[in-house]
């Protein structure tokens, strides 16, 4: 248990996990300011979720929130729906994914959710 912590001291996971999730965070925010869609973007570090609803209704939206996983699997990236309505997509990316793959779902990700609204 004691080498398990020491590697994460060592590598710096925490910080790792905290500059993952701020990259992640910021994309999201972004995105949002042309989404109203995105009513909350939330987690601590590299954890982190982002909930959709219809913003005519005010009500949460599984539909696009289900929307934009499957866009996101048709290039290869594998989201998780979640929440009680359905309406939220959590990110559980492994603190050790280099950042070109991490660009890349970024990239995957923010094309979804585009393609999911026009839809």
């Amino acid at each position: 248990a004691h080498a398990v912590l020491d590697v994460i001291d060592e590598e710096k996971l925490c910080d790792r996990a905290n500059t993952l999730g701020n990259r992640l965070k910021q994309r999201l925010q972004s995105i949002r300011d042309e989404a109203p869609e995105i009513v909350d973007i939330r987690g601590p570090g590299f954890m982190n979720a982002v909930e959709f609803n219809d913003v005519t209704k005010g009500l949460p939206s599984p539909e696009l929130a289900n929307a934009v996983r499957l866009k996101a699997l048709d290039k290869g990236l594998i989201l998780l729906t979640c929440g009680v309505y359905g309406n939220v997509i959590r990110f559980l990316a492994p603190i050790t994914i280099q950042d070109a793959v991490m660009n890349e779902a970024l990239d995957i990700l923010e094309s979804s959710i585009r393609a999911a609204r026009a839809a």
